[in-house]
């Protein structure tokens, strides 16, 4: 048995894998990585693997970034944790500082969790006992986009809208209302993406026109609904949506879990339609892949209101390792290199080189809807068959190349430290794939 084969075997013995059916693995074998470095995974037999989705859209910098190791390092040396309820540390105050003067204007308070999914559930709980604790305990429902995805922990998912996840534990959640993506695939004929985004804002308002009495907030994924297929739209959703939430007094939440630090080609995607939320969820690249962190930011009305004598009063909501220094020294690491080394304005170039390589891609027969927003491209499959996902999946492994298609949507989100070669790579794997998939 070679070294492959012998981790694949010890890790279906220990290991329930996430977000997997795992009898799935009797005909798809488990991937067995020993290291990785840059935007490179390699198995234990020296096979290397292009990372096109940056691990699941968490490796901003690539992997084994010299600079976040080091700092881990030193941190290593100095405090690896201490519980944040009644004690503080430089790490958690200098990240929640940095944080409040990059995001959008306002959202001065920090709130630390693990993930991306606890960090919904905390924007949700908060404001719900916000309208509580001013004395409106009947805004106690929440508004979402349809096809919109929040996270598996159960608050989070009352808020998604993609049955897969969600459907079997319905009658677990509190009822969500559901209002129109403003994807601009389902614009009607000679619509345009603004057209048909102000379209949606006015499905907004008529909802709000009925509901607004009983809804605390909307929740949203700004430009881009990720695991709904890589859904994009324009930026004038949001304008309008801050507008409606304002004029009705309900929150809005920008979920940037996967879209936030640069992945939109702004460092949050909610700059793009000028706006600042009531609550700005962040995770995923915060750490850049390297440590389970996530924030809730807020504005200092909804803060204040918790302010009180009172316990009760208090947001009351804790885990065991918020604000864990070596997470939020990673993070503030990875803001570091994102402003010194103009990661950003690099990003552009890496983008505008990928959409001249891909034109004779976009143009593919087999190819619907090829888009990009920052440093994200997808595009659907004509004529998929059933399975098509899994086989893709598999066949790009083999070729070199990690991509896990939704449905059959196409996509790929690299880390922001890959080059023009593997980019030549990846498009060449892709064409072939395309070239050889049956339809």
């Amino acid at each position: 048995m070679n070294a492959n084969a012998g981790m694949i075997e010890r890790s279906l013995r220990a290991v329930w894998h996430p977000c997997t059916q795992m009898k799935h693995h009797e005909r798809l074998p488990l991937v067995p990585i020993s290291r990785a470095k840059g935007a490179w995974l390699y198995d234990f037999e020296g096979k290397q693997i292009l990372d096109a989705i940056s691990s699941w859209w968490v490796n901003l910098l690539g992997h084994g970034n010299v600079r976040v190791n080091a700092a881990l390092v030193d941190q290593l040396g100095i405090l690896e944790h201490v519980m944040l309820a009644g004690f503080t540390h430089t790490p958690a105050v200098e990240l929640a500082e940095r944080l409040a003067k990059l995001a959008p204007e306002g959202l001065g308070h920090c709130f630390f969790a693990s993930d991306g999914a606890s960090a919904v559930e905390i924007a949700l709980k908060m404001s719900f006992h916000y309208w509580r604790n001013v004395g409106r305990s009947g805004k106690n429902r929440f508004a979402a986009l349809a096809n919109g995805y929040h996270g598996e922990t159960l608050g989070a998912l009352s808020v998604t809208d993609i049955a897969l996840y969600s459907e079997i534990y319905a009658p677990l959640f509190h009822a969500c209302m559901r209002v129109p993506s403003p994807d601009w695939r389902q614009a009607g004929p000679g619509e345009t993406p603004r057209e048909y985004a102000r379209r949606c804002a006015g499905a907004l308002e008529a909802h709000f026109e009925r509901n607004a009495a009983e809804t605390a907030a909307l929740i949203v994924e700004p430009l881009v609904q990720c695991a709904g297929g890589m859904a994009m739209y324009d930026a004038e959703y949001l304008r309008l949506a801050r507008r409606l939430c304002d004029r009705f007094d309900v929150h809005l939440i920008a979920d940037e879990i996967a879209v936030g630090f640069g992945r939109t080609g702004t460092l949050f995607a909610c700059e793009q339609g000028g706006i600042a939320p009531d609550f700005l969820c962040l995770s995923k690249g915060l750490t850049g892949g390297y440590l389970p962190l996530s924030a809730v930011m807020t504005t200092d009305r909804v803060y204040e209101a918790f302010y009180d004598d009172h316990l009760a009063r208090g947001f009351l909501h804790s885990h065991s390792y918020t604000g864990n220094p070596l997470g939020c020294r990673a993070a503030v690491t990875v803001l570091d290199i994102l402003e010194q080394d103009k990661i950003l304005e690099r990003n552009q170039g890496t983008a505008a080189y990928v959409n001249r390589r891909a034109a004779s891609l976009s143009s593919h027969p087999r190819i619907e809807q090829f888009r990009n927003t920052g440093m994200i491209w997808a595009f659907e499959v004509r004529g998929a068959k059933p399975g098509f996902s899994e086989d893709f999946h598999r066949r790009a492994l083999e070729a070199g190349v990690l991509l896990r298609p939704l449905g059959n949507t196409v996509y790929w989100m690299p880390p922001y430290v890959i080059g023009e070669g593997e980019i030549d790579f990846l498009l060449a794997v892709l064409e072939g794939l395309l070239e050889a998939t049956p339809g």
